[in-house]
């Protein structure tokens, strides 16, 4: 089987980062052909025998900065305006080139992709060339490394070019000169210790070399002028390390990192929280466990979890001691209300009194006769080290299995990954040399068997096929470094650092990256030494257990987090993000932290980590925080004006969106989550997005509850059909509305292509690069002070051109192909589309092409939105929806779960948000529950759609109603927060107009579709069909 490969989309987050970047140079003239002569001594040969001494000697170096710091200053404050960011009032440089700028970008969001696409963009619009990646450890720069390797591919596509890459090596000096003489896109990627350090290799870059022509490698380097880009600067050092990098003579400096700890002028943020609140993070949940150790007792009790079942009572899993003849053995029971502990111990004394009182599955707890009582997750009794680490290595498995069997159908590897800070715990080696068990491995493989064998049945599904195919041995594989006589070792570190500069050791982290992605590779469990956490980036590692001393601080465990929080790939390398699985991918992306202390106290420390590195939120939503805010609308920037931003503010204050304090309140979160927003003011309804979008910027620090939830809370593993879907009229409902459908659209071509030409004339807009030039003279006075100052020259005058350039790519772009496929239209339509708009606003592809197709593509739709619903048709074709569908989807969160009663399946998982009963999905189903006239409805899963030419469309709802009492006797219901067509998007209202053709076409079947916002309106618009 071939090794997965990564898939790479354009993502808009990305691109906004790289566009921030990018336009802060906006003015800057196209050159790439800056030459000089480069100081080298070259020998003639067959290679170069032909080549003028001038092409021999010739070095391309990046073009000066060609604008002042006036115009970048404004150019900078256009970006951080735009981004909601606080205005910079200077540029910092720290004497690192022209400017000194920040991107800030939480882990698991693509930031090396980003500052490679930046990369790609700076040589496409001005073109720089020549770019160095400065890197804090090996771990960190064979990670880039690999980066560019397997991102070639996917920028080769979208620039027609390749970056040439190669990591320092100061006894491979030649590369340097490569570096210099090419006029491609050249990257040297370097880690500090490289030139920042006392050792023999460091001293090398500043040292006069015989072996290259008695050079320094520095005075080589600095001559090309390089962009420096820092790649997590908090962990390189202070003021002495921005000193070092001076002498690479930066054009600039640019600083990725999602916990800046220095700060120079901030162009980009995407934080923890928008990260978690954008979906682009792995969900997190924490299993700690709480450890009550009582000496001078034997009793030892650990509460795994409350389990749910919609046929019988709340049962508790637990781990207590059994009294055999010749042992006593710590085993795990279901018990039950009324279960008595010392009657199951086999009358051991330390378990008398111990009579199950209560199992409260909200709270977690299990109390006894006797008056004690425990939470899940909680250990107690005389409990030594080797007790909590067997309970972590349990409890890891035990979740991996809980997420491995709902994502093996989805094509997804599940892989959990444990720290360890002695190789000695993991593996150890017997007298002939050879690799066995040692304490961690034992445990291991004992506790994987015992939970293998819950999930083997007599059934032979592809899931247990897979599992039976694995042998224990074979599934568990540690990763760590190697000494010269091959056996595995702990990783040594460096004074003042808990990282190691074990080459080897990531070379193989990093080499099997793509091959533990895939079924054929039987490793599902990996041990690594907390040493080399660095190296670790997998996208499928969704258990992270640590089995360490230490590792307590805040920054720690948001480091430790930090390996697992990036979106999930499938087999095929596509990644699992919102385009892939819309609502769905928190839920399927969720990361499970596995901890050595309590919930409480870790996540305390994790939420401290991610509150001191959240970027300065505002905390109140006064009419001040509105006014004179940027809003990217429809491609243009607006300013709110006075008006519009003290009307927002009463329209906050009308609603109860904020409180007496200017703060937001959970109704206004309730609202947004359930779709039932109160409508703006007039005056704001053209910047209504963007006015929400800052309303949402606000920040409140009980947000950070969501983020994190507790992984011992109640959850439901199964929620299986019950009786009510095997009864006639659901079945008979069922039977109408799961066959497959394809469907046929006839419109008029020529109106389509008529207005779609006059609709992108009027809505499409790529703004142009624009620069200012600014005239001044010398003063009159000069003296040394004020040339110090930069006060020598005074500005008389300025000019703001607009770049007027067609040169600088060599991308050729298929631009009616792509447009064709974006709005499933054939060439023809496409291209008479693209050539009937107005020249002006064709012009607008030079400016930015990718824009350019997205917008098209979606101006079209919009219009084909408009036009379908009268003509689309369906037509039945092979194939229905089997009742799987219905228990794919794993909404495990008990506190989300309405136990209804004429539902198809025992809970109902509504969408919204559900606190305090104020979801309209679950007040809907209680509405259902207690009418009468209801037979039996069933909340649809997302895996039921139908298509539609606009996309896919899953209804919310299928009720068939008791004969006699409604007019129809079926329906089939999208719930909506709000019934005011103008606050659906053109393309949502044809999906649900669409549907709606589709289902009341089935008039035989006696079955009514509509959108409906509670119970007692669906039942007024029965009564008026």
């Amino acid at each position: 089987m071939s090794d997965m490969k990564f898939k790479f989309t354009i993502q808009p987050y990305q691109t906004e980062a790289v566009e921030s970047v990018v336009n802060a140079f906006a003015g800057q003239p196209f050159n790439d052909r800056f030459t000089y002569r480069r100081d080298a001594q070259i020998e003639r040969d067959v290679t170069n025998w032909m080549m003028t001494d001038e092409e021999l000697y010739m070095g391309f170096a990046n073009a000066r900065v060609q604008l002042d710091k006036g115009q970048l200053l404004e150019n900078i404050q256009r970006i951080q305006a735009h981004n909601n960011i606080r205005l910079a009032n200077t540029i910092a440089s720290n004497g690192l080139g022209a400017c000194s700028l920040d991107v800030e970008m939480e882990t698991g969001t693509g930031k090396t992709y980003v500052y490679i696409k930046t990369m790609f963009e700076l040589n496409k619009q001005y073109g720089w060339s020549k770019f160095i990646v400065v890197v804090p450890s090996i771990a960190i720069r064979e990670g880039v490394y690999k980066s560019f390797d397997i991102m070639q591919e996917h920028f080769m596509e979208y620039y027609g070019k390749k970056a040439r890459f190669f990591v320092y090596d100061s006894k491979n000096l030649a590369q340097i000169d490569n570096f210099s003489q090419s006029a491609d896109i050249n990257v040297m990627i370097i880690n500090i210790q490289a030139f920042y350090a006392r050792g023999k290799d460091a001293r090398r870059i500043r040292t006069e070399l015989d072996d290259f022509g008695s050079r320094r490698p520095m005075d080589v380097i600095k001559a090309n002028r390089p962009i420096v880009i820092l790649d997590e600067p908090q962990k390189m050092g202070g003021t002495a390390t921005q000193e070092s990098l001076k002498e690479f003579n930066p054009l600039f400096c640019l600083n990725y990192s999602a916990t800046h700890k220095q700060h120079h002028t901030l162009v980009y943020v995407l934080d923890a929280l928008d990260a978690y609140n954008k979906r682009l993070v792995k969900k997190i949940e924490v299993k700690g466990f709480d450890i009550k150790n009582l000496r001078g007792t034997d009793r030892y009790l650990f509460l795994e979890r409350i389990i749910i079942s919609p046929k019988k009572p709340p049962m508790a899993r637990m781990e207590f001691e059994i009294g055999y003849s010749k042992s006593v053995n710590r085993e795990t029971k279901v018990v039950s209300v009324d279960d008595d502990l010392f009657a199951l111990s086999q009358n051991m004394e330390q378990y008398r009194g111990f009579h199950v009182n209560e199992i409260d599955p909200i709270r977690g707890t299990v109390s006894f006769t006797n008056g004690e009582i425990i939470c899940a997750g909680e250990v107690v009794g005389d409990v030594s080290e080797a007790d909590l680490r067997r309970v972590q290595i349990r409890e890891t498995i035990r979740s991996h299995f809980e997420k491995e069997k709902e994502l093996f159908s989805k094509g997804i590897k599940v892989l959990s990954l444990f720290f360890i800070d002695e190789v000695a715990k993991y593996r150890k080696y017997d007298e002939e040399g050879n690799e066995i068990n040692s304490e961690y491995g034992t445990i291991f493989e004992q506790e994987y068997v015992d939970i293998l064998n819950e999930y083997l049945t007599l059934f032979n599904t592809p899931y247990e096929q897979y599992l039976r195919n694995i042998e224990a041995h074979q599934t568990h594989a540690g990763y760590f470094s190697i000494d010269k006589k091959g056996r595995k070792v702990d990783s040594s570190t460096k004074r003042g650092s808990d990282e190691s500069d074990d080459i080897s050791a990531y070379d193989l982290i990093l080499k099997d990256k793509e091959k533990l992605l895939s079924f054929g590779n039987p490793v599902r469990f990996i041990f690594s030494h907390s040493a080399l956490r660095e190296g670790w980036d997998n996208p499928n590692v969704f258990q992270i257990c640590t089995l360490k001393h230490g590792g307590s601080s805040p920054t720690q465990k948001r480091q430790e987090v930090g390996r697992g929080l990036r979106l999930c790939v499938n087999q095929n390398g596509d990644r699992m993000d919102a385009d892939t699985l819309g609502g769905q991918v928190q839920q399927i992306n969720q990361l499970t932290v596995i901890a050595s202390d309590g919930y409480k106290d870790f996540v305390a420390d994790l939420q401290q980590g991610i509150r001191d590195d959240l970027y300065e939120r505002p905390t109140k939503a006064t009419a001040e925080y509105f006014i004179g805010k940027t809003l990217r609308i429809g491609g243009k920037d607006i300013t709110v004006s006075d008006k519009q931003g003290r009307d927002v503010y009463r329209y906050l204050v009308r609603n109860d969106y904020i409180d007496d304090d200017d703060h937001v309140t959970d109704r206004y979160r309730a609202d947004l989550a359930n779709g039932v927003l109160a409508s703006l003011p007039e005056s704001c309804k053209d910047i209504s997005e963007g006015v929400h979008i800052l309303i949402q910027s606000v920040f409140d620090e009980h947000v950070l509850d969501n983020m994190i939830s507790n992984g011992h809370g109640t959850k439901i593993q199964e929620n299986a059909l019950n009786d009510n879907f095997y009864r006639k009229e659901f079945q008979t409902l069922w039977n109408y509305i799961n066959h497959k459908y394809a469907y046929t659209v006839e419109f008029d071509s020529e109106e389509l292509i008529r207005k779609a030409i006059a609709h992108i004339d009027e809505k499409m807009f790529v703004a142009k690069l624009q620069y200012t030039v600014t005239t001044g003279e010398q003063g009159s006075d000069w003296n040394t002070e004020k040339l110090k100052s930069g006060d020598g020259f005074v500005a008389e005058k300025s000019r703001t051109f607009t770049l007027e350039r067609t040169e600088g790519t060599l991308v050729k772009y298929d631009l009616v192909g792509k447009v064709a496929e974006g709005a499933k239209l054939t060439r023809k339509s496409a291209a008479r589309i693209l050539s009937g708009i107005k020249p002006y606003t064709f012009a607008m592809f030079k400016n930015n092409p990718e824009e350019f197709i997205v917008k098209a593509i979606r101006l079209i739709n919009e219009q084909k939105a408009t036009m379908i619903v009268e003509q689309v048709t369906y037509n039945k074709v092979e194939g229905s929806y089997d009742a799987n569908i219905f228990t794919a989807e794993k909404n495990t969160d008990f506190s989300r779960a309405y136990r209804a009663k004429k539902n198809v399946q025992d809970y109902v998982f509504a969408d919204g948000y559900a606190r305090d009963g104020q979801s309209v999905e679950r007040r809907f189903a209680e509405d259902m529950d207690l009418a009468d006239e209801v037979c039996v409805y069933a909340k649809l899963p997302k895996g039921f759609s139908i298509p539609t030419p606009v996309g896919n469309y899953s209804p919310d709802w299928a009720i068939a109603f008791h004969k006699g009492t409604v007019k129809h006797i079926f329906f089939i219901a999208e719930t909506k927060g709000t019934m005011e067509t103008f606050n659906l998007k053109p393309i949502e209202k044809a999906k649900i107009d669409c549907a709606k053709k589709l289902f009341n076409s089935l008039s035989g079947a006696d079955v009514v579709y509509d959108s409906v916002d509670s119970y007692h309106h669906l039942l007024d618009i029965m009564e008026s069909l």
